[in-house]
């Protein structure tokens, strides 16, 4: 195994994905596919979540309480994010299902992706292919949106976000 040289954004990407997969027979090339990413990458990334202990040893049950701790308590430290300009994009946190059945804002929040369907402020996805692979997949939306509220929000957005993520991973 190569030297660990910490966590990768598109690291939680993957652990998310896998959760939404929602069994444990998935194959690594079927996450590459579905993510836009290329085997290579997912085989290196899940490599560093062993070491990191956010996934078993043999690659197939992602510790979700593990995971769980690193959202709550250090993803907004270690992946932060400031709302950009205004771009055509994909809704995102507070402004995306389920937070925006919950709150109501004036302002938009987008991954930026020339065909999205919404205009808003920009926030930077953890991997640039995040746009396309949550439009083909709403449970992985939905969870990343409520990562980039746990990233950018207020603490009532983060209290949420958190919330509906606990009920989603575990």
């Amino acid at each position: 195994m190569k030297k660990h040289n910490g966590m990768r954004p598109h690291d939680v990407v993957i652990l998310l994905k896998i959760i939404a997969t929602d069994n444990d027979n998935w194959l690594m090339k079927d996450i590459a596919n579905k993510l836009h990413i290329s085997s290579s990458e997912v085989s290196e990334s899940l490599n560093r979540s062993v070491w990191a202990g956010l996934i078993t040893n043999d690659k197939r049950r992602v510790f979700k309480s593990a995971l769980l701790d690193f959202i709550i308590h250090g993803l907004k430290y270690v992946y932060p994010q400031k709302p950009g300009a205004m771009v055509r994009g994909i809704k995102t946190a507070h402004s995306a299902p389920p937070l925006s059945f919950e709150i109501q804002s004036d302002q938009n929040y987008v991954w930026p992706y020339a065909d999205g369907d919404s205009r808003g402020f920009t926030i930077e996805p953890l991997h640039p292919n995040v746009p396309k692979a949550s439009l083909e997949d709403h449970k992985l939306y939905e969870l990343l949106a409520l990562l980039d509220a746990v990233r950018i929000g207020n603490t009532r957005e983060q209290n949420l976000a958190i919330k509906e993520l606990k009920n989603r991973i575990q």
